[in-house]
């Protein structure tokens, strides 16, 4: 086989046999749900959904975090602010849990990496800091803003990570609360039992979030890929069921292209020395091969399948000229079929020569033959019975014939 590419029309000469053949098209997206990618699509697909219900609970934590950091310590710091035992320090060490809470919170969202263990380390700093400054008269009070917001400050930068390490600090928390609680003297039964309780309630809650949001993205990401192995189970049956029905299909094109010429030379009822039954039988092979051709898996259906039909002409020693201008953009195998096929009995009966060019956009696409006129028709005329989005004009003037089929978008 030879190419040439004409610089001035971009056009292609293309000479020689057929390409050889590939799978059917529905065989191939068969083919395709069955491939490795299939998993890492699902993976792809749990992947996304995940990352999706994680961005929700992502959300509700900076809300949570920053809402209660601003609405409820704030107020009680500033309504408490002479009673404190150090008042400028809490509210430095507000100001810079605040700043530290915006940034990592704004981060989050983005899904930006965060330095968890330094943010961590200074969020407990800012923990012994504030409950050395509250003093003993507002050790159990909302002014030492520390025992309901720093849990969610730990729960942001840890996000992401697993539940151990949320867990460890809150028992850091722990531990620095009870010797504030023991260095303040603040030992009575009572006061214990506040302790317990306040150490159990700020801590229970951002546990429950940081570790259902992880369970629920987790849970998300299982039932997004099984329902993504589920489709591509659905896809996969459906492409085998389209592929045995074009292989249905096109047997029974083929069948009927050759079966009454051979049905009567079985009989006897046709001469295989006759130029005319030779001629018929020549036209059933190319049919036969430009139907074989249309299940072929090629960058170019359409110039594959026309080649598929000049093939015989060309075993015959018949030179021809194949051109393309443009390329045709994906078509049904209806409507390549229509532009075809007035085209293969032309082809099948050309002597001399014949050249068939190709013009093609993305909203039409012609196909013409002009081959040396002969006594013989082997077409009837314009066929009515092809695809009605598709045009087929013929002309003769004894000396050219030529053929012509036509779509548009």
């Amino acid at each position: 086989m030879s190419t040439e590419t004409d610089p001035t029309t971009a056009g292609t000469r293309v000479l020689g046999d057929a390409a050889p053949v590939s799978y059917s098209e529905g065989a191939t997206a068969a083919l395709a749900a069955r491939t490795p990618g299939e998993g890492a699509a699902g993976a792809d697909v749990g992947a996304a959904v995940a990352s999706a219900s994680d961005r929700g609970a992502r959300v509700v934590a900076v809300v949570i975090a920053l809402a209660w950091h601003t609405a409820i310590g704030l107020p009680a710091v500033l309504a408490a602010r002479a009673d404190l035992a150090g008042p400028t320090l809490v509210l430095a060490c507000w100001t810079l849990v605040a700043v530290t809470g915006a940034i990592a919170g704004l981060r989050l969202l983005r899904g930006e990496p965060l330095p968890a263990w330094p943010l961590a380390v200074l969020l407990l700093v800012v923990d012994a800091l504030v409950f050395a400054a509250a003093g003993d008269g507002q050790l159990f009070t909302a002014a030492n803003w520390v025992w309901g917001t720093l849990g969610w400050f730990f729960v942001l930068v840890l996000w992401g990570r697993r539940v151990t390490g949320l867990l460890v600090l809150l028992a850091a928390h722990s531990v620095i609360a009870l010797v504030a609680v023991l260095v303040h003297g603040a030992t009575a039964p009572a006061d214990l039992v506040r302790y317990t309780m306040y150490v159990y309630g700020t801590s229970s809650l951002p546990v429950a979030v940081f570790a259902g949001s992880a369970a629920i993205a987790a849970l998300a990401r299982n039932r997004a890929g099984a329902a993504a192995a589920a489709y591509a189970l659905v896809a996969e049956r459906d492409a085998a069921e389209q592929a045995r029905q074009e292989r249905r299909e096109r047997l029974a094109l083929v069948s009927g292209t050759a079966e009454e010429v051979l049905a009567e030379l079985a009989d006897g009822r046709a001469d295989p020395t006759d130029p005319a039954v030779r001629r018929r039988c020549v036209l059933a092979a190319a049919r036969l091969r430009r139907l074989i051709a249309e299940s072929d898996d090629v960058p170019d259906p359409l110039l594959h399948e026309l080649r598929a039909a000049a093939d015989l002409a060309e075993r015959k020693g018949v030179p021809i000229d194949l051109v393309t201008i443009g390329t045709p953009p994906p078509l049904p195998v209806e409507v390549r079929r229509a532009l075809a096929e007035p085209l293969t009995a032309t082809l099948a009966d050309a002597r001399d020569r014949a050249r068939l060019t190709v013009v093609a956009d993305a909203d039409e696409v012609v196909v013409s033959l002009v081959v040396p006129d002969s006594d013989d028709d082997p077409t009837a005329g314009p066929g009515t019975d092809g695809d009605p989005r598709v045009e087929h004009l013929q002309e003769r003037d004894g000396e050219i014939r030529w053929t012509q089929t036509r779509w548009r978008r």
